[in-house]
């Protein structure tokens, strides 16, 4: 895949802390991804997206940067790093980095010096101080609430208040200051000088912030909020693209852009801004036909007008694994602002993800798999308070368990934790539960009906028929509660989300099913992959 590999890209998300430990620390870190690359060959995906690596106080596992063109000594070097990217390339497979630019840590040199700075300074210029309102500033600049709980606003101790979306260790940056706009420029050419492919964007819609500042509850309905989807920031990402344009790899950038507005989103896309982002909608659609043909339809009709590819996601780190989600009785993803469990029937989960799967990877478009998926791993709901990382948790006043059920360390072998993820001894950094026995690496890789053999199956179907890696789907005749495709003239998928069995569309050849057939019908949560031609 060259050129445009983007546009049809299978895509691998690996989430650093938990993906692999190869110093016997109990975290992930660049030596145990480096020791897994060739599974992640045999796996068959073409990147590598990684979460944030840089130098970190960890507030927020690593979206809290200090330095952003340097690696946290927890996960390695600059120099592993960079061996690296080399080694993965020499496999074929491109690296895509996480970049932060919303926020940065509260350690970073430059906040550092705006408190030291004080009031008025030019310091504080590059970032939302503001004095407080009330009769002495003992009150926040306005109304905004912060995503993990609380006032988007702390006060420091000479009475000025600073603005951050997310934790307090977590201050937004000015990007109307162009000391923040050359240092992030800086910032990109320096890991594109190292040979990455390509940046997702963390908070990609959020930079720009309406100047004003003005209380939430006194917007109108219908305009975007002050802190979000600002115009002036198509002003960044075009400057962006000019930058990764001159490189030689065909770097690209992938938005995280939670919007549910299709013709605010698709501006993001347009040609000379990023590339590609994260289709939400998707993820969060319920396991029903309708629901997921009009997420499909939009997504497709959204994309068209800007010539940009849709993307495909079912889960990555900051959501509930798909195997949980899709056995509970409401399917959607929802922001679980709770301390309990919610039942989940797993083996049907399972059935529902093995499906969901195959629908994923036959649409249009570029696919993203998070670390774990492959294995079908569930949520771990039943964490140890004591050893939640997620800042949700204290944010929320102990009310929102946060993320951390879907982070758990990955298990790769053996039939007791660490499961392979540590070297013997090691004791990871959040809990393994002792039942993933069946769904390590190792003990998937022997079985012909598990989750991992399903996705290396499919992922080599899909570099082998043509038909998948190009433009364009065609809605076949089926049953309300059943959704069948076209890729092309020799390609179709039907996925049955109904109780009964459904028959399959004339074919020549069964390429790949989720689960097996019943007399040569497709039963309830199972999808297949036919030869048509």
């Amino acid at each position: 895949m060259s050129g445009e590999w983007w546009r049809h890209a299978a895509i691998y998300q690996i989430y650093p802390r938990s993906f692999a430990d190869g110093t016997g620390d109990g975290i992930g870190d660049v030596a145990g991804i480096r020791g897994r690359l060739g599974y992640l060959k045999d796996l068959g995906i073409d990147a590598l997206w990684l979460s944030p690596w840089y130098t970190s106080p960890m507030a927020d596992a690593g979206y809290d940067v200090a330095d952003y063109r340097d690696i946290d000594p927890v996960f390695g070097t600059l120099a592993e790093a960079e061996a690296f990217l080399a080694e993965a390339h020499d496999l074929g497979i491109r690296v895509i980095v996480d970049i932060v630019p919303n926020h940065c840590s509260d350690r970073h040199p430059w906040f550092q010096a705006a408190l030291a700075a004080g009031p008025g300074s030019p310091e504080r210029q590059r970032f939302w101080f503001r004095p407080g309102r009330g009769d002495n500033g003992e009150q926040p600049p306005n109304d905004w609430q912060s995503n993990f709980g609380g006032p988007a606003w702390t006060r420091v101790p000479d009475g000025e208040w600073y603005l951050h979306l997310f934790a307090p260790e977590q201050p937004d940056w000015n990007w109307e200051h162009p000391d923040v706009r050359e240092d992030f420029l800086r910032t990109l050419r320096f890991w594109l000088d190292r040979g990455v492919d390509g940046f997702r964007i963390d908070v990609a819609e959020a930079l720009v912030k309406d100047p004003a500042l003005p209380d939430f509850a006194d917007m109108p309905i219908g305009v975007p909020a002050p802190w979000t989807d600002q115009d002036g920031v198509h002003e960044i990402y075009r400057e962006w693209r000019k930058v990764a344009d001159s490189y030689p790899q065909g770097a690209i950038f992938v938005g995280e852009l939670w919007l549910t507005d299709p013709e605010r989103f698709a501006r993001y896309l347009r040609p000379d801004e990023l590339h590609t982002g994260f289709n939400f909608p998707f993820l969060s659609a319920a396991w029903e036909a309708r629901d997921l043909r009009t997420v499909i339809d939009r997504t497709l009709a959204t994309h068209a007008p800007v010539s940009a590819p849709a993307t495909w996601v079912l889960s990555n780190h900051d959501v509930t694994r798909v195997v949980t989600r899709y056995g509970r009785a409401d399917t959607r993803h929802t922001w679980d602002l709770t301390r309990e469990a919610h039942p989940a029937d797993l083996a049907l989960g399972m059935k529902r993800a093995r499906a969901a799967a195959l629908l994923s990877l036959s649409l249009p478009g570029t696919v993203y798999v998070y670390q774990g998926e492959e294995l079908g791993l569930p949520e771990v709901q039943d964490l140890p308070e004591e050893v939640l990382a997620d800042p949700r948790w204290v944010r929320s006043g102990h009310t929102d368990r946060g993320r951390d059920g879907c982070r758990v360390p990955l298990p790769w072998s053996g039939d007791a934790p660490p499961f392979g993820f540590s070297p013997a001894g090691g004791r990871p950094w959040l809990p393994q539960p002792p039942e993933w026995t069946a769904w390590t690496a190792e003990a998937e890789s022997r079985d012909p009906g598990s989750m991992l053999t399903l996705y290396r199956t499919a992922l080599r179907l899909r570099h082998e028929t043509p038909a998948l890696l190009a433009d364009g789907l065609r809605w076949l005749p089926s049953a309300a509660d059943v959704l069948a495709y076209a890729r092309g003239d020799s390609f179709a998928c039907v996925v049955n989300f109904g109780a009964e069995p459904a028959e399959l569309p004339e074919h020549t050849e069964i390429l790949l099913a989720s689960g097996d057939l019943v007399a040569g019908r497709l039963p309830a949560d199972t999808a297949v992959w036919l030869r048509t031609a």
